[in-house]
Order: structure tokens, then C-alpha cells, then sequence
């Protein structure tokens, strides 16, 4: 009895319905008013929780909002995040493989090149060539002649066996000083009248300008197949680094700049990868 009665009393606090009015604070009039009771209240609430819960998970799960909760990823940034790091190792990689590259090219055009020196007459004895006659013959002189001279004017001719690239003349003149590597000379020296305008020998990239006390304005070129052409002594240069150079193009003028010059010319140099070659094996000066 005591148990139904208070089932009973409960039940009924539950379902006892309430009225809930509003009025205006200034007239006192009625605007609306709805019956209700607990259970009602209860139900509805706990409706409205869940609806609230459920859309909120939804907001969370299908929404850009998900990124900005902590500790939370998704798989997309999680794989433009690698992508990014192997981007940047690669061009880190890169990146110190051209500077050790430009490095190796500055030491090699500033004349910081290290030379091998060996023991010739221990590798004479070891070949057992003393007696030998190395002296050439002179049928066999007289074909070495002949061959150095069509070389020397088959500029066409070698510019295509050997680099694939024809060479144009970077100005026009009478050479002071030729190519003496015994000297260090890896150059022509072409003596010309000032301000003459100084050309690139082919297309290419500047892969440096500047200024020396030595050799004054220099300009560096970069060719196809590892070639490299170095203008000295310029008066004015007008390009920069990074530009890229079409075949008899203006690059600079001809000066006496640096303390090496001697007067206005243009000492001009080739490099084939890493190596100075001959550059009247490829062009005309005069």
C-alpha cells in the first residue's frame, strides 16, 4: 500500500500539468500560454539534447571544423605533410649539389686548379721506353701540320663532332696574347678599340657577373653539353646572373678593367666540363 501510494504520488507530480502564460510587463496582456507538465519536460528535453549532440557530431565529422580540434589529423594533411617533407629534402639535396657545382666552376675560372705531379722517369722505366726514339719523323711532322691547319679553320665542322654547338666570334680583332697553358694562359687576348661591344659566343645562361681587382667586369656563360665561356676586363656589363643569352647577343664592352689589363682588350676563355680548350680550335677571331 505504501509503495502504490507513493508510484501514485510520483506518477502524478509527473503528469500534473502546469500552464505557462507570457504577458506583457506593461499591460498585462496575454501573448501566448501552452499547458505543460514534468514528463512532458523531461522528454522534450532529453529530444533536444540529443538532437544537439547528433548535430553537433555531424558539424565535427563532415566539416573543415574537424581540423581545428586538438590533437586530430586527417589522412589528406597527413600525406600533403610527407609530400612536403620529401619536396624539401629533394631540393635541399639539389641545392647543395649546385653549390658545390658553382663552388668547383669558381675555383676552376680563378685559376685554383690543383696540379698532379708525377715522377715521368719512373713510369719511363717501368714502360721501358729509354731507348726509344719518341722524336717524330718528319713525313710524320709534316701530317701533323697539315692536320692542325684544316682543324683550326673547320670551325663548323669540329663545333658539331665535339660539342654540337657552332661558336660565333665574340668580337673581332688582332690577338696580343694566345692560349699558353704552360703559362696559365687558358685565354686569347684580342685587342680592340674601347666600348666595343662584346658578344656570346653561343645561347646559354649567365651563371655569374662581377668585379675583380684582378681581371675588372667578368661575365660567365653557361653553354649546352658542360661548355663555359669567361669575358675579362669588361668596361660595362649588361647582364645579370640568371639571364638567359641567345647566340651573338650584346653581353658587355670591351675595357682595361683589373689590375692584370694591359690595355683594351677582351680576354676571352672556353671550358669544355671543367676543362680550358683552345678557343682558336673553334673561332675566328681576326
Amino acid at each position: 500500500m505504501v509503495k502504490s501510494k507513493k508510484r501514485n504520488k510520483i506518477k502524478e507530480k509527473l503528469t500534473h500539468k502546469y500552464r505557462f502564460v507570457v504577458l506583457n510587463e506593461d499591460t498585462f496582456e496575454e501573448r501566448f500560454s501552452f499547458k505543460l507538465n514534468r514528463l512532458n519536460a523531461f522528454v522534450f528535453g532529453g529530444l533536444f539534447s540529443i538532437f544537439l549532440i547528433a548535430l553537433t557530431a555531424m558539424l565535427i565529422a563532415f566539416t573543415p571544423l574537424k581540423e581545428y580540434i586538438q590533437g586530430y589529423s586527417s589522412t589528406e594533411i597527413k600525406k600533403e605533410s610527407s609530400a612536403l617533407v620529401f619536396k624539401v629534402d629533394s631540393l635541399q639535396q639539389i641545392l647543395s649539389v649546385n653549390n658545390l657545382y658553382i663552388k668547383n666552376i669558381q675555383q676552376v675560372l680563378t685559376g685554383e686548379i690543383k696540379e698532379v705531379n708525377f715522377n715521368k722517369d719512373s713510369v719511363m722505366e717501368q714502360l721501358r721506353l729509354e731507348d726509344v726514339d719518341l722524336a717524330p719523323s718528319s713525313i710524320d711532322s709534316a701530317f701533323r701540320e697539315v692536320i692542325e691547319r684544316e682543324e683550326k679553320f673547320s670551325i663548323f665542322e669540329q663545333a658539331t663532332k665535339k660539342t654540337e654547338i657552332v661558336f660565333l666570334s665574340p668580337i673581332k680583332g688582332k690577338i696580343t696574347q694566345g692560349y699558353i697553358p704552360k703559362e696559365k694562359h687558358f685565354a686569347v687576348d684580342i685587342a680592340v678599340d674601347k666600348d666595343t661591344p662584346v658578344k656570346s659566343v653561343a645561347n646559354g645562361t649567365v651563371i655569374f657577373t662581377g668585379f675583380t681587382a684582378d681581371t675588372g667586369y667578368v661575365i660567365i656563360i653557361e653553354h649546352l653539353n658542360g661548355i663555359i665561356s669567361v669575358y675579362k676586363h669588361n668596361a660595362s656589363i649588361f647582364k645579370e646572373q640568371g639571364d638567359l643569352i641567345r647566340a651573338g647577343e650584346v653581353i658587355a664592352t670591351a675595357g682595361s678593367t683589373g689590375d692584370f689589363s694591359t690595355g683594351t682588350h677582351l680576354h676571352f676563355e672556353l671550358w669544355d666540363n671543367g676543362y680550358p680548350v683552345n678557343p682558336n680550335n673553334y673561332i675566328d677571331f681576326e
